[in-house]
């Protein structure tokens, strides 16, 4: 019989997590942990705080280097074209910027947007070192309240980023907002595995190896565990291809990857 906590929850509980519930309730879920609505920010940026300095590096061990490729395809999806100017939300260490960039020259450019500013900071290294770079540039900010104006943007990304935002429809909302009529929305996030056993193995690994590995060589095993608890709270692929649809996107489309560990949902923006 498998463990209480690696159970993936149902459909009344993923619905706990969208704005409407978060308003009434005035709480909002931090991992399987309850906070108070207002303060989830803080607790957000704490855990990011605590592992900005090894994210990349984390990142690349616990997922065997796959999410360069899963990044990569998502990118591909926008369509992205020389001079399209690109607004990447939840940037954080800019892997989703660098990859924009190359896709938007010559004569385009990709802002990073993100709370955290030990995130952004941790990935200025990386980022400096691109031939991009002088494409690319960082303005620290939250989703829920996108400091430009309507219809600057040719696309709007997030990757593995919204499922922090307190109010995650708020978010959507943000991004479609921001973007120009015809603009291209892409979504790149964690999800279920299809197959009951590759699940099984993945669960037995997202709760046991990546909290052991993140103690051991990130100092943090609560910030490797808050992790797959996340993923079991955040809209299956049809669920959010229909909160996606509601916000204003139309074209809604998506495609698992790697037996659906990652998801990429992409949208248009329409109307004049």
């Amino acid at each position: 019989m498998i463990c209480k906590h690696l159970e993936w929850f149902d459909e009344q509980k993923r619905k706990e997590q969208l704005d409407g519930h978060i308003a009434r309730s005035k709480s909002a879920s931090f991992g399987f942990l309850t906070v108070p609505e207002d303060e989830k920010v803080k607790w957000v940026c704490r855990h990011f705080n605590s592992v900005a300095r090894h994210y990349d590096f984390m990142n690349t061990l616990l997922s065997f280097g796959i999410h360069h490729l899963w990044k990569r395809r998502a990118v591909a999806m926008m369509g992205l074209r020389p001079g399209d100017r690109v607004l990447d939300v939840c940037g954080g260490t800019g892997d989703l910027a660098r990859l924009a960039a190359r896709a938007t020259q010559p004569g385009g450019g990709v802002t990073i947007y993100d709370i955290n500013r030990a995130m952004m900071l941790a990935g200025r290294p990386k980022l400096q070192k691109s031939i991009f770079r002088k494409s690319i540039c960082h303005i620290q900010g939250n989703a829920e309240a996108i400091s430009f104006a309507d219809n600057s943007f040719d696309a709007a990304m997030v990757g593995f980023g919204i499922r922090n935002v307190t109010h995650m429809q708020r978010g959507f909302s943000e991004m479609h907002r921001v973007l120009k009529p015809g603009g291209r929305f892409m979504c790149l996030e964690f999800s279920k595995p299809t197959a009951a056993l590759f699940r099984r193995l993945y669960d037995l690994y997202s709760f046991y190896a990546m909290p052991f590995l993140g103690q051991l060589l990130a100092g943090s095993r609560q910030a490797y565990t808050h992790l797959p608890e996340t993923i079991r709270l955040f809209p299956l692929p049809d669920e959010l291809a229909q909160i996606l649809s509601a916000t204003g996107f139309s074209e809604v489309r998506y495609r698992r990857l790697t037996n659906g560990i990652a998801v990429v949902h992409v949208g248009v923006k329409t109307g004049a």
